[in-house]
Formats: C-alpha cells, sequence, structure tokens
C-alpha cells in the first residue's frame, strides 16, 4: 500500500513571521481558501493565539468561513502553555484544534521557563485537561526538538514517556534552529519512530542550510507522518520548506502520496507572492519563471528527440509550459520550437542569419522572447522601411511641474502618415494616449495593456539600460514585448512599437 503523508501548511503562522511580511485579514482569508480548496493540502495552521487583535479577527474570519464548508477540523492555531487562556482564544474565535508550543530541550525548559521537566510536564497536563473540558484537539509542538536530541536526549523521552499515553492526537517535531542535515534527521527521528511506534509524528523543517527539502525527505523515509510547509518557503530567518519542492521531492522520489493538487502550486504561488511581497527567486524549483525554460540549443534539440532532456517534473504536472530561452546559447533547434509556437516558418538560409542575429544580441545580455522574433527576423532580412507597417516617425514628450504631462507624435501606418497630440498622467501615458486617438480615427481596435514592469537587466549598475516588460490582450490573445534603453520611457515606447507591428500582420514578416 502506498504512503500517505500530511501536508500541514503554516504559511499564515509561520510564514508571516518572514521579515516584512504581514497580511491582510482578506488576505489571510484568500490563502486559506487557496491552501484548503484549490491545493487541497490536509491541514493548515492559521495564526497564534493572544498576538493581536487583528490576528484574533483574521482567525475568526477564517474559522467562520471554514465552519460553512465543514472544514474547521482542519484549521489550526498555535497556542501556549498558559492554563486555559490561549484555549479561550481560540474557542472564542470559533477554532477546535490546537497546536500547544511546548519544549522539546532542556535549555529552553529549564533556561528560558525557568522550570524543571516535571514542572513543565504538570503545566501540559493542565492544558490538556482543559481542552479536553472545552472540546479542543490537541496537537503538540516539542520547540526545539533537534537540540533537544541532540544536547539532552534523556529530556525528550522523559517528555514523551508522559505524554504519548494522553488525548494528544499528534508530536510535531520542528528543527527550530535548522541545525539538522539529512543524517542526523534520520537517526533522531528513527530513534522517536522506534521507541514510540503508536505515535503519530510530524515533522517541522526550517531551511537556514538549505536542507530543509532534504530533511523532510528524510523524516519521511523512517516514518514521519505528516510535515510541515509554507508556500514559497516563507518564513524567519531562511524560511521553511517550500511546498513545492516538497511535493515534487515526496511525489517523484520517495513515491508517497499525498492529498495535494499539484496543478495549482503555480497559480498559488504567484497569489502569495504577491500578497507577501518577497519575490519568488527565478531559478526556484517547480515555482520559478526559469526552471522550465531550456537555454541551450542542444537541450531544445533533444527534447524534439524523445524528450532527451526531461526528466519526471514535467511543467504540465503543476500547470505550467515549457518553453525555449532565445540567447546566445540558442541553437537552431530553440528558434525552431519558438517559431513552431507563433505559426511560423523559415528557410535554411534565413534560420541561419536569424540565429547569428540572436546569438548577436545574447552577447550583448538583450533578453530576446519569442514575441521579439517577428520583429528581429523582418530586420534580419532586410526588409526595406516600407514593409515595416509601423514606424515611428518622430515625437516630442514635455513634462513641467504643475501641468500635465503632453505628447506629440508622427508615425507611420501601412505608409501613410498620422500625427497627433494628448496630455496624460505621465510620459508614457500621454504618447498611448495620442497612438488611441490615431487607431481610433482609423476604426482600429488598440490592443489592452495589462502589466507594465520596469527592471535593470541582470549585472546592470546605475548607468544600465532600463528594460520595460508590456505585457497586452488583443482579441483575446496575450502576449508580451520588450524594450531596451537608457530611458525608461523610451524603453516602454520601443517594446509599443514592437507591439504594434506584431499584430499588425505576423505571417507577412516571413
Amino acid at each position: 500500500m502506498t504512503q500517505k503523508v500530511e501536508i500541514l501548511d503554516t504559511t499564515l503562522r509561520d510564514g508571516e513571521q518572514t521579515s516584512g511580511v504581514s497580511f491582510a485579514v482578506q488576505e489571510k482569508l484568500m490563502i486559506a481558501r487557496l491552501l484548503l480548496e484549490e491545493l487541497q493540502v490536509d491541514r493548515i495552521e492559521v495564526g497564534s493565539a493572544r498576538v493581536s487583535e487583528g490576528e484574533y479577527e483574521a482567525v475568526k474570519k477564517i474559522a467562520g468561513w471554514a465552519r460553512q464548508r465543514g472544514l474547521i477540523n482542519r484549521i489550526e492555531v498555535l497556542g501556549f502553555v498558559d492554563g486555559s487562556t490561549s484555549l479561550n482564544w481560540i474557542r472564542n474565535a470559533g477554532c477546535r484544534v490546537i497546536n500547544l508550543l511546548c519544549k522539546g530541550s532542556y535549555k529552553h525548559c529549564t533556561i528560558q521557563l525557568k522550570k524543571t521537566p516535571e514542572q513543565h510536564i504538570a503545566d501540559i497536563l493542565l492544558v490538556l485537561k482543559n481542552a479536553e473540558d472545552m472540546g479542543i484537539d490537541v496537537n503538540i509542538y516539542l520547540e526545539d526538538w533537534s537540540n533537544g536530541m541532540q544536547d539532552s536526549p534523556e529530556y525528550v523521552y522523559q517528555m514523551m514517556d508522559a505524554l504519548c499515553k494522553t488525548n494528544i492526537k499528534r508530536f510535531m517535531l520542528p528543527d527550530t534552529l535548522g541545525i539538522l542535515n539529512p543524517y542526523q534527521t534520520t537517526e533522531f527521528f528513527q530513534k522517536m519512530v522506534s521507541r514510540y511506534p503508536a505515535v503519530h509524528f510530524d515533522f517541522h523543517a526550517h531551511n537556514d542550510y538549505d536542507l530543509a527539502v532534504a530533511n523532510v525527505m528524510a523524516a519521511v523515509r523512517v516514518g514521519a507522518k505528516g510535515v510541515h510547509v509554507t508556500i514559497n518557503g516563507l518564513g524567519e530567518r531562511a524560511g521553511n520548506a517550500p511546498l513545492s519542492s516538497v511535493m515534487a521531492v515526496l511525489t517523484d522520489q520517495l513515491k508517497v502520496s499525498t492529498s495535494v493538487n499539484l496543478k495549482n502550486l503555480y497559480s498559488s504561488s504567484r497569489t502569495v507572492e504577491s500578497y507577501s511581497g518577497i519575490r519568488i527567486p527565478p531559478n526556484r524549483p517547480v515555482i520559478g519563471d526559469n526552471v522550465f525554460t531550456q537555454v541551450a540549443g542542444v537541450h531544445a534539440d533533444g527534447d524534439s528527440k524523445d524528450n532527451l532532456y526531461c526528466n519526471d517534473l514535467i511543467p504540465e504536472r503543476f500547470g505550467r509550459t515549457r518553453e525555449y530561452a532565445l540567447g546566445k546559447t540558442s541553437g537552431k533547434a530553440n528558434i525552431r520550437l519558438n517559431l513552431e509556437a507563433l505559426g511560423l516558418e523559415l528557410d535554411e538560409e534565413s534560420m541561419k542569419k536569424v540565429t547569428e542575429r540572436i546569438i548577436e544580441l545574447g552577447d550583448k545580455k538583450e533578453l530576446v522572447t519569442q514575441e521579439d522574433l517577428p520583429y528581429i527576423i523582418s530586420d534580419v532580412l532586410k526588409h526595406d522601411s516600407k514593409e515595416i507597417k509601423v514606424c515611428l516617425l518622430s515625437y516630442f514628450l514635455s513634462l513641467a511641474h504643475g501641468l500635465k504631462p503632453i505628447a506629440s507624435l508622427k508615425i507611420e501606418i501601412n505608409g501613410t502618415s498620422y500625427e497627433e497630440s494628448a496630455s496624460g498622467d505621465g510620459q508614457y501615458d500621454a504618447f498611448v494616449r495620442a497612438l488611441r486617438s490615431i487607431y481610433k480615427r482609423l476604426n482600429r481596435k488598440f490592443p489592452m495593456l495589462l502589466n507594465y514592469a520596469v527592471s535593470i537587466p541582470p549585472g546592470g549598475r546605475t548607468d544600465a539600460f532600463v528594460q520595460t516588460v508590456i505585457t497586452w490582450e488583443h482579441e483575446g490573445k496575450e502576449f508580451r514585448t520588450r524594450g531596451l534603453d537608457g530611458d525608461q520611457t523610451e524603453a516602454a515606447i520601443k517594446a509599443t512599437i514592437k507591439m504594434l507591428n506584431i499584430i499588425e500582420d505576423t505571417n507577412r514578416l516571413v
């Protein structure tokens, strides 16, 4: 029978301890819905008792939503060994599960709490009795368990011996300071599972040595029945084990089953990226921008020959698609696959010229996208200006204090020149308004601007080019164009003219 592992997501509790991250109440509710309904994780930890009034309101709202959908038993709240104070907070918020924070190392017990192990155990037993009277289920964190197993295992066993036959549902073993490696995780977890075979153990990893995912894998291999994760690896210091990577490892490397819907991982990660303000690194496994992008031409060639350069991490599993980058290491195979995606074809001589041009651009560190290809093809094959359907002949931008920016432009469309002026909220906005006026005069639909992003290319300095990436929607299709220039507005204008040429007649360019 395939091993089943529970997934607890703590983005809304431990993840919110990321420096600079604070979710609004409505954002917390949206993330809870993503986790339970779209990702279908087993349990979520949504906050900490007694933190603030805002935390109480967020937990209460999530609990109300979960109760309506029959999910309230999958909502968990961190609580403390404080008699009934945390329990009352959790009950009043509408929740039924407390994750009780206890001390898992002798040092934490005696130095932080200034109590003997016997006193701490007595305090815990009182909370357990109060929880049972209130109808609240209890899971228990043995905080600093990894150091406890390393420095004072007899203390850990004393705690377990006193508590393993109580009404505690799960014992959650944290590597609180992220000190473990997979060998230690295997050793310590095996000792716990061997000594207490009837107990449900969760593992809670931190990523201080970049070993959180490896430690999760080690714990599951030797008997962990649940693991704790966060979306995008959020969490204090170096963060927690990221849900996306953990799912890939559990599914592909250990062949265990979970309840998580992999196809919604990417979209959920992007939502949390937006809410948290913490950008996903482009090389982050599974969810990074670059991880399903082949750059080397030999890889693209291999992919077209029985997927020679593919592994089990097929992008479609995670709601994504494979892409083929264009740059100095691109070969004909990369370019051909991008052309096929656009429905274009080139003869061998033309393909050679286009490849040389893309390599030249790559040497200059310019980014070349699939949407740039028709424009590059036109340039490389030396079409004269009358075959470029949209050409910006001249423009003038003005900016004065207290006045709206003004743009005046002269543009040629299909051999006919047009002039227009407009004001706007910014120089680029004024430029686009002037363009829209011309297209309206021609009874032509002007694409909708969906997103506008500005960045300095990698390796850039204060005098670097500015890259503007604009996402457009035209006739139900989305595409992006990029402009590169020393001035942000001019880079945006270049991206806009690229867009206008693309929508005129892409197939004409070949």
